[in-house]
């Protein structure tokens, strides 16, 4: 069986923890690979190796950190189906979506390899007289990243191209779920040129959550995860006098007009709602049907659902795989009865399913609730899984009111022929990320991801020009070289400009 330990300095890394975790291969339900659980002293080695690399990486060209970056790019591209295969293999997704999701990460490297462009700072000439003025960033020191197990990589990739182009060194704390990627892209860095200690991983739980939280040589913290465990990572990195970006959960609401094609709004839904088994923080989970369009929209939602593909996702027909935990399954199904006791219609429903072959799977079915109101559990939890739940509303007004009344605020769609409809409801959504007649409007990588409310405790959002601005502090320069024999004009008064 496979083990995977902690890579710090350029290195696996076995350090002082005899704690080991399973990793499943969820489409059959068997562990597949252990994985060493890090100590507060295996973080504390990982924290010591970053900050000695620091002290060089940190002042080299950004010519230089560069390059690595369009090696590791050209890595990733020869990897690809190497990565998605570990990726499906520990997760349960299909190889196309794994394959999508390393391709959307490395797109985020690519950015990153602009960084000499990203870095530069503004001058003002003569801002008084004599004087010059110009600012520049320089990077925050060691930095973390805290990852979840829907997105093995592109997450991971949302977080420490960025830190490392921008001058930091890194530590991952991937989820211990999914930690074979993770220790792949290590070795790649390696491949790449990346000196030894600017990227580590630290595999583990909660106990090495903390130690990052508390460690007072790490200077910032990224985190993707839910909105309980988003708050307590934001609150235990503040105190610690730590920069931090928490993203939390979601609940994504999909608003379907009745001037929209039905047709095409069916077909993207069922793909952002079953597509990697629901388990994407930006998975539409609320249908909110308008008008008259909720009867015909929920049949051929039905439609469409009834007869996909569910099964391991390697299958080249597959297209939805399994969940990644059998407590994920048990909680899926238990949220679809709890949805049926309250009084929602059960349009679809996939608690029974079992793959023939692969009935110790973790496989949860397509499940579709109609007439669902916003008390129930279904509506106010995040699922995160293949469920679906239609709300009727009678306005596009009503069906703002109900997405602006509830505690997320990640994204949110849009389906509708008319431009007005679009216009007013990107203006008066509170949501960060809006799709209009997109379902999964995540930005790309040139833009910055993350929302609003429950889903986002921190500042900035992730990648992007917001995650430049988080890896680096700016620094004003004002300059003057006066004439040997000119006047001194020091008073002591404050300063204004002449």
């Amino acid at each position: 069986m496979t083990q995977y330990e902690h890579y710090i300095g350029g290195q696996s890394f076995q350090g002082d923890s005899d704690r080991l975790g399973d990793v499943y291969d969820p489409a059959r339900g068997i562990a597949k690979s252990q994985v060493r659980l890090a100590t507060a002293g295996d973080v504390d080695a990982a924290v010591t190796a970053a900050a000695k690399a620091f002290q060089t990486w940190g002042e080299t060209s950004v010519t230089a950190r560069s390059r690595v970056m369009f090696d590791f790019r050209q890595l990733l591209v020869e990897h690809e189906d190497e990565l998605a295969a570990i990726i499906s293999s520990e997760h349960g997704k299909t190889l196309a979506d794994a394959k999508g999701e390393v391709v959307r990460g490395r797109e985020v490297v690519e950015f990153a390899c602009g960084i000499p462009q990203l870095l530069k700072g503004e001058y003002n000439d003569q801002v008084s007289g004599g004087i010059d003025s110009h600012t520049f960033r320089q990077p925050i020191g060691v930095v973390a990243g805290i990852t979840p197990f829907n997105f093995p990589i592109m997450v991971p990739l949302w977080m420490h191209p960025v830190a490392i182009a921008t001058g930091n060194t890194f530590i991952l704390k991937p989820s211990e779920r999914v930690p074979g990627a993770s220790d792949l892209v290590a070795r790649l860095y390696t491949q790449a040129g990346l000196p030894d200690g600017v990227f580590n991983v630290v595999h583990g739980d909660k106990v090495a959550v903390d130690a990052i939280l508390e460690h007072p040589g790490i200077a910032g913290v990224s985190f993707v995860g839910s909105t309980p465990i988003a708050k307590y990572v934001h609150a235990g990195a503040s105190r610690t006098g730590k920069r931090v970006q928490a993203l939390g959960g979601a609940k994504n609401h999909a608003v379907v007009m009745p001037d929209a094609d039905l047709d095409f709004a069916a077909d993207h839904i069922v793909a952002a709602g079953y597509g990697s088994a629901g388990q994407r923080c930006m998975a539409i989970s609320a249908v909110v049907a308008v008008g008259p369009a909720a009867d015909t929209l929920v049949d051929k939602i039905r439609e469409r659902s009834v007869d996909l593909k569910v099964s391991v996702g390697t299958d080249p027909d597959a297209e939805m795989g399994p969940v990644v935990t059998k407590a994920s399954r048990d909680r899926i199904v238990d949220y679809v009865g709890q949805g049926e006791a309250a009084g929602a219609k059960v349009v679809l429903d996939g608690r029974d399913l079992v793959v023939e072959g692969l009935e110790e799977g973790f496989f949860v079915g397509p499940s579709l609730l109609d007439d669902v109101t916003t008390d129930m559990s279904v509506y106010t939890d995040e699922i995160f899984g293949p469920v679906l739940t239609v709300l009727r509303v009678p306005t596009l007004d009503a069906a703002i009111e109900l997405i602006n009344s509830n505690p997320y605020g990640n994204g949110t769609a849009v389906f509708t022929s008319s431009g007005e409809v679009a216009r007013t409801f990107q203006r008066k959504v509170h949501v960060g990320m809006i799709g209009i007649n997109v379902p999964v409007p995540v930005p790309m990588a040139f833009h910055s991801f993350g929302g609003w409310k429950d889903s986002l405790f921190g500042d900035h959002h992730i990648h992007g020009p917001e995650g430049v601005r988080f890896y680096t502090q700016a620094k004003v320069v004002t300059t003057r070289w006066p004439h040997v024999s000119e006047e001194s004009l020091a008073q002591l008064n404050f300063p204004t400009a002449q």
